[in-house]
């Protein structure tokens, strides 16, 4: 999901935002177009997850997990009664709330959205599921999970094979977690935030926002090594790390370089496996100047090199300038060795343009509808004198051609189909013509689909192959 985007703290988060994006009114967005060009995307299949899949938690994980959602209502008070609270969608527009049918707690836990999304063979792939209900606070009750699914392209349906639930029984991780006095120590979304994926080897590779961290896991979900984020040899920690927690023990000044939910979103693999390329979400935050990491007021995140044999960041990095100052970048999936598919999307709008409200925001209709939702083509190798990346083109996601009505749902004018989500989180490469995209659902907060309804998880098989043979 997370992200507090409408992860759950979004509330708090889209005020950040919108003050962001007021401040920077009087500086455009970039002009690129001319660099990157436009390929057409084809949608060649598409299927649904139900928002309302539940997993039973494992035997040994304890009562506090047989329900989940326990602490997400507004005062933060925690309700037992399983589908007492009512969730209500706020993540494109808080001022028009819309309501859904989604109601917690779940008895059981909510696969929740999925933030990342690698290819396993056989038609089957990972899915991880992002962090709960949208902060530490809320997701205490949320176990983190990585989903083995299978998508039936002819139907529609998606279906479950396997959950593997994280944990940490030989104490890597170096804070107090949520289940510190149990054997298991199941991870949950109050200790971290998974938010991209790479499966190499015998290992998981996680990219985390809390930290930011990169986890190192097995492939049947064990801590093996907790990797802290060094940015030009230096710590570079966001508010949620452990260590600016603001805890007594800890001596002097600590401050953070990584803004709230702007951790490692994205993170790529070279295809000889031997390197990571996490990504963080959003610029870098300057405390000294008060300022997010921009040139000329443009502004720019950084794809950092994690070499995997000495698991050490090389200290190389590049830059990848944002079309707007409060975009962000979602995932990243490497090409080849020089280059990459990454998600740039807006942080403010969801719904279909074909449901858009007409004047004031109301709660039947989409105020803000999808804007931004886009998959770049990027040159790393190709990169200029400062580091940053080249834009070689790109796939609107709110625009994409369904000729053979692939689409399982959703409205869109004939013969087109629109991925309208806050947050389309995960995208990679299934062969040389196409990719597969999910969502992160947010759920319960998000409602992009479906006025009243909160949104599935969603699998789009897409036909890019110009943009991937794109120079």
């Amino acid at each position: 999901m997370p992200s507090v985007r409408p992860k759950s703290w979004r509330g708090p988060l889209l005020a950040t935002a919108a003050l962001l994006s007021a401040s920077l009114a009087a500086i455009p967005a970039l002009a690129q177009e001319q660099q990157a060009k436009r390929y057409p995307a084809t949608l060649a299949g598409h299927a649904v997850l139900p928002a309302d899949t539940l997993v039973q938690p494992p035997a040994d994980a304890g009562p506090l997990f047989a329900s989940a959602g326990k602490f997400t209502n507004a005062d933060r008070k925690r309700v037992d009664a399983v589908g007492s609270i009512r969730a209500t969608s706020f993540a494109a527009d808080p001022k028009a709330p819309r309501g859904t049918e989604i109601m917690l707690p779940v008895a059981g836990q909510a696969v929740q959205g999925f933030s990342a999304i690698v290819p396993q063979g056989n038609g089957e792939f990972l899915a991880l599921t992002d962090n709960g209900f949208g902060s530490k606070v809320n997701s205490v009750d949320a176990l983190l999970m990585v989903h083995r699914v299978k998508p039936d392209w002819q139907s529609g349906a998606m279906q479950r094979l396997e959950t593997i639930f994280l944990r940490d029984p030989d104490r890597k991780v170096p804070f107090a977690i949520v289940n510190e006095n149990s054997t298991s120590r199941y991870l949950t979304g109050a200790d971290f935030d998974p938010e991209s994926l790479v499966v190499q080897g015998d290992r998981l590779f996680i990219g985390e926002e809390f930290g930011p961290y990169i986890l190192e896991l097995s492939r049947d979900g064990v801590v093996i090594a907790v990797h802290e984020t060094v940015i030009d040899g230096k710590p570079a920690r966001s508010p949620d790390h452990y260590r600016n927690n603001g805890l007594p023990a800890v001596p002097g000044a600590v401050t953070f370089e990584v803004r709230r939910s702007r951790g490692f979103e994205p993170m790529g693999v070279s295809p000889d496996g031997k390197t990571l390329y996490p990504s963080l979400e959003g610029p870098l935050w300057n405390a000294a100047g008060n300022s997010f990491e921009n040139k000329d007021g443009h502004a720019y995140t950084r794809i950092l090199e994690f070499d995997v044999a000495g698991r050490t960041y090389t200290g190389r990095s590049w830059k990848y300038r944002l079309e707007d100052n409060a975009n962000v970048v979602a995932d990243m999936a490497m090409i080849d060795a020089g280059s990459a598919l990454l998600i740039e999307r807006d942080d403010s709008t969801e719904g279909a343009r074909t449901q858009a409200c007409q004047g004031e925001p109301k709660p039947d209709c989409f105020n803000a509808p999808a804007a931004f939702k886009r998959i770049y083509k990027i040159d790393i190798a190709g990169a200029d004198a400062d580091g940053f990346v080249r834009k070689v083109g790109y796939i609107d996601l709110t625009d994409i051609a369904d000729p053979d009505h692939k689409a399982r749902a959703g409205q869109a004018p004939e013969g087109r189909f629109v991925m309208p989500h806050l947050g389309p989180e995960g995208v990679n490469i299934v062969d040389g013509d196409h990719i597969v995209v999910v969502n992160d659902n947010n759920l319960p907060y998000s409602t992009g689909r479906t006025i009243g309804k909160a949104d599935g998880d969603e699998m789009a098989l897409l036909s890019v192959g110009e943009l991937l043979r794109a120079r």
